[in-house]
């Protein structure tokens, strides 16, 4: 559990989530068509735009290219998800389950039959008509607070002023829900310097509304947002405590939130880092342990917070507590006040 120490700062829906939970682990995902499957590695933002979603056969599956390249119809099809509420955590253009957890997640807000495939009724109602890629110019800006490395032990980190991005690059990936080797990727050229046009991810606005209460489903990886009403607001795959440092049990609240706090490193109450047996105070910064966010639940030392590794989400344990990207954990503390209850399933 990455804990914080002293500075805290059955409805229609639910069954349908019981649908989801049984469901969006055995299904597979289908996603490229013949012109996925042709064009592969060509990365361009207009292969991608185009891109068409689709089933495919057996015999197609077969022959698609290997799922450590990214894919321009996942690409489109993780942009398409993360725009429309639900998130696939970094835009990386790979299939995996965080991609089949969002379809699955995506028919629980539409309302459809909650089955985790891609069928025509997703992709009708995900197909926008709009761009997925498009343009974007850096700005002077996008190169302040750069710092130079991360240093790995918490005793060198807490030295720092700052803990932000060592790059122009991982910077503007964060800020288009990106993997920075996807960005770079679709831009080979690129030296990441003002002036410059890079193709990014057209990520659209946040997520508005009023949560009362989130589900954190530890099995499936998967926090629900829910309103007044029941409905599921926004859906994020999470990193939900582990084996050695499970999550709480049960039902917590919403103490309040802490938008880019510091990190108090306390071994006394929470896990050892290193050698170091002192209590630290790490400073703010998307690279902080719990990355631009911190909301802090009843339950002490427990949160939801982001972290400075978006592409490990729901693929490495916490130390207890949720993890999100940042910027799903920035979106959903902007939803969220005092007193929204959390649960915690077994």
């Amino acid at each position: 559990m990455i804990r914080k120490s002293q500075n805290r700062g059955t409805s229609s829906a639910s069954a349908a989530l019981d649908v989801m939970k049984k469901t969006v682990f055995l299904s597979s995902l289908f996603l490229l068509t013949s012109m996925g499957v042709l064009h592969a590695q060509d990365l361009s933002a207009d292969v991608i735009n185009n891109a068409n979603l689709a089933p495919v056969s057996a015999e197609q599956r077969e022959k698609q290219p290997s799922k450590d390249q990214p894919d321009p119809v996942v690409i489109h099809l993780q942009v398409l998800l993360d725009r429309a509420g639900a998130s696939p955590g970094v835009i990386d253009g790979l299939d995996g389950e965080n991609v089949r957890k969002a379809i699955a997640g995506f028919e629980l807000l539409q309302g459809l039959t909650v089955d985790g495939k891609l069928g025509a009724d997703v992709v009708a109602r995900l197909s926008d008509g709009q761009q997925v890629i498009g343009p974007y110019i850096i700005d002077a800006d996008d190169g302040a607070d750069i710092v130079a490395e991360i240093p790995k032990d918490y005793a060198e980190q807490a030295k720092m002023e700052h803990l932000g991005y060592t790059s122009v690059a991982e910077k503007l990936a964060e800020r288009f829900h990106m993997d920075v080797d996807l960005l770079q990727a679709l831009n080979p050229t690129a030296q990441f310097l003002p002036g410059e046009t890079l193709s990014v991810a057209v990520i659209g606005a946040p997520r508005t509304g009023s949560v009362k209460r989130i589900e954190a489903h530890r099995k499936e990886g998967q926090l629900v947002a829910y309103d007044a009403n029941g409905k599921a607001l926004a859906i994020y795959p999470a990193t939900i405590g582990s084996e050695d440092n499970p999550s709480p049990s049960g039902k917590h609240k919403v103490n309040g939130v802490a938008r880019n706090p510091p990190y108090v490193y306390n071994p006394k109450i929470n896990f050892q880092q290193g050698k170091n047996k002192t209590k630290l105070t790490l400073p703010s910064g998307p690279n902080n342990p719990v990355g631009t966010v911190w909301i802090d639940l009843s339950e002490p030392t427990y949160g939801i917070h982001g972290t400075p590794e978006p592409s490990l989400i729901d693929k490495a344990g916490s130390h207890g507590c949720v993890r999100l990207t940042n910027w799903d954990v920035e979106e959903l503390s902007s939803m969220v006040k005092p007193g929204v209850i959390v649960e915690f399933d077994r």
